[in-house]
């Protein structure tokens, strides 16, 4: 009932509209519908967020050629972004060495809808192929979405809803991709249709088929190898030679990844009325995935995982005119995700997850350089786990915040300040439980122009953040982290001071961006191993104490050289995280953060030919918690070769790629599974990519 009231109250809100507007978003692009522009609509009131945060887009042949089964192995190029890397079919943004409840991943600023957040293996109800463009929010900018996401969020959009009318009487965009590695293939289509001069039709599919993946060495990480091998001997010893046999088989194997191959199907249809006056839009949203977890030979269990999400979205725009306000913006939507996890083909836990979010934003004209916005948001979540490995009770969390967001330049000189008020309620009626807290989150900062095309900034932020319903509830053993997990119910909010600075140039085709940060934490929630075991598995408690959190984000290009019709260009990333326990004499290592990265490439810039070599360096992890094991660094070469057959056209291109030429043994220090599922070998992978 609460869903349905909920949904009513924001249909009701858009159809009280008067009048609607097109997106102003540039059409200046190579078409009449898309822009190369790197335009960002996350805010469209404030300049570029450069202040209280450090966001990086992603779009265009970039994209499609960086897109993978999952958002999270889509974005891991961008500084201080690493994944999850759970499995193939499982893949979560982690930003800065945050992840879980601390990453938001938003489609078109409201949340996934799904389980991701809940467990390490559970996907992303987020098809990238229908992703058009994705936001990295990093800091306190990601205030304008929640007071859970201290990491950051990654923001998607999609083309369900159409922000524009297309010239053409059909506009299609089509996007198809081959990788060796794991045979696998995709293929997505979107059509959109004017139906007269101030309404669209939007139309999509999507589908994505790969095998198991192939490794670059040996699938076991040597400390988990020698593990296998003890157990071989233990199992010779006792006679046993069969599973002495399998056990060793395992520690040696190499090739293809057991159990990783995936399948994920998609599909949508939207419409948009658009007038000088404002927009409304609706659509709807299919997406089916199945997907396996490889195993561990010592644990033997090989589960795979079914789902499915229908999800519904509203966007609404009005013109507001000249007075104090310029726009009013709303966004809703209503998700359905259910999925089953299998262990031999027989089902065990469902995990269901119901939920309706809206927020609106009324966003103000410029007045003497002072513009802004400010909203409200609420969401509701209606989440069960249903079978025996149900660690967590069902459970619902009501969300409700209002926020604001204001700009002031006064000459070189540019303030920025957020502040944002949530309630949040968690209810378990099944234990009694139902806890409420209040979390107020702002920031504050300011740049300053040295120089044309040189700015500093420097900002402070205070985070609040209520303890998510895992983190205060869990009971119960998880079979994929393989732990008994254990929560507290008298958690404390977790709340936080940071401070960033950073120092961009931008002048001539030469660009530098450096950003430093850190963060005090007081009841930061973390995991820890007890020592103790309880059904047969280790105990794992949530933990609340001190902690400190610092690194820093570089990016720099460079024009090398002209060599004929071609513009040589150099870029170099990297990026690092710290993050330590620092509470009550206690000092150690915050789990699963990504160790320092450097990459550097050089790239050959035609009218109808990009030739791109690239080499990314990552440093081993050996600051690692009490029970994780240290990762080995790695380095990968890649190269790749773009052909846009058309020279009045960039929309249409042809991309050879050749990633971990070196065939390389690669494992991500922040995934829960880098000891038996490392990072796919030497891929070959082919991509066409068509908008007219």
């Amino acid at each position: 009932m609460r869903l349905l009231c909920s949904a009513g109250f924001t249909f009701a809100m858009l159809l009280a509209a008067p009048a609607f507007a097109q997106d102003r978003a540039s059409r200046t692009g190579d078409d009449d519908y898309h822009t190369d522009e790197p335009i960002i609509v996350t805010a469209p009131y404030v300049r570029s967020l450069d202040i209280l945060g450090n966001v990086s887009v992603v779009e265009g042949e970039q994209l499609a050629q960086d897109i993978r089964g999952q958002i999270g192995d889509s974005l891991t190029s961008q500084p201080g972004v690493s994944s999850s890397s759970f499995s193939p079919g499982a893949s979560r943004p982690v930003l800065r060495g945050f992840s879980g409840e601390r990453v938001s991943v938003l489609i078109d600023g409201l949340s996934a809808i799904d389980a991701s957040s809940t467990s390490a293996d559970h996907g992303v109800s987020i098809d990238p192929l229908t992703a058009e463009r994705i936001e990295i929010l990093r800091g306190p900018s990601v205030l304008l979405f929640s007071s859970q996401a201290i990491g950051g969020a990654v923001n998607v959009f999609d083309r369900r809803i159409p922000r524009g009318i297309p010239e053409s009487p059909l506009h299609v965009d089509a996007l198809a991709s081959y990788g060796s590695a794991a045979d696998d293939k995709s293929f997505g289509a979107s059509i959109d249709v004017p139906l007269g001069p101030q309404f669209v039709v939007h139309v999509d599919g999507n589908y994505r088929d790969s095998n198991d993946a192939r490794a670059g060495g040996l699938i076991y990480a040597e400390p988990l190898r020698q593990r296998l091998i003890g157990l071989a001997a233990d199992a010779a010893s006792d006679g046993d030679a069969d599973e002495a046999a399998r056990l060793t088989g395992a520690a040696n194997s190499r090739g293809r990844i057991p159990n990783s191959a995936s399948t994920s199907t998609s599909a949508g249809v939207g419409a948009a009325y658009i007038n000088d006056g404002g927009s409304i839009g609706l659509s709807f949203g299919y997406l089916e995935s199945d997907y396996g977890i490889p195993p561990r030979a010592d644990l033997g269990e090989e589960p795979t995982i079914s789902s499915r999400q229908y999800r519904v979205d509203l966007r609404g725009e009005v013109d507001l005119g000249d007075g104090l306000f310029e726009k009013l913006r709303v966004r809703g939507a209503y998700g359905d995700y259910a999925h089953t996890e299998f262990d031999d083909g027989v089902p065990g836990t469902t995990f269901l997850n119901k939920g309706i979010e809206f927020r609106t934003e009324l966003a103000q004209n410029d007045r003497g350089g002072w513009r802004g916005a400010s909203g409200v948001q609420y969401s509701f979540r209606d989440f069960a786990a249903i079978g025996d490995e149900a660690f967590l009770p069902p459970n619902e969390t009501t969300r409700l915040a209002a926020f604001t967001l204001q700009e002031k330049e006064l000459g070189p000189l540019t303030l920025e300040g957020a502040l944002r008020f949530e309630r949040s309620n968690i209810k378990a009626s099944s234990t009694g439980f139902d806890r409420s807290f209040n979390a107020v989150s702002g920031a504050g900062g300011f740049s300053y122009a040295l120089a044309d095309g040189i700015k500093a900034s420097l900002s402070v932020s205070h985070s609040e953040r209520a303890p998510s319903a895992e983190e205060l509830l869990s009971d119960g053993p998880h079979a994929a982290t393989q732990t008994f997990e254990r929560g507290n119910p008298d958690f404390d909010k977790e709340t936080s001071w940071g401070g960033e600075a950073s120092l961009k140039f931008n002048r001539d085709g030469y660009s530098l961006a450096l950003t430093g940060y850190a963060s005090w934490f007081d009841g930061f929630i973390y995991e820890d191993d007890t020592g103790l075991i309880e059904d047969d598995l280790p105990l794992f408690q949530f933990l609340q104490d001190k902690a400190r959190t610092w690194g820093f984000e570089f990016e720099a290009s460079a024009p090398l050289a002209q060599v004929g019709g071609f513009n040589i260009v150099g870029d170099v990333t990297a990026d690092m995280t710290r993050a330590r326990i620092k509470s009550a004499g206690i000092d150690r290592n915050v789990p699963r953060i990504p160790p320092l990265r450097v990459l550097g490439g050089i790239e050959a810039q035609g009218e109808r030919i990009d030739a791109r070599g690239e080499v990314e360096w990552t440093d081993g992890q050996d600051r690692v918690a009490t029970f994780e094991t240290p990762t080995r660094g790695f380095t990968l070469v890649n190269a790749s070769l773009t052909w846009r057959p058309l020279a009045e056209t960039k929309n249409l291109s042809l991309t050879l790629a050749a990633n971990n030429i070196f065939d390389v043994d690669a494992r991500r220090h922040a995934s829960f599974t880098k000891d038996y599922v490392p990072l796919a070998g030497r891929d070959i992978r082919i991509t066409a990519r068509a908008s007219f």
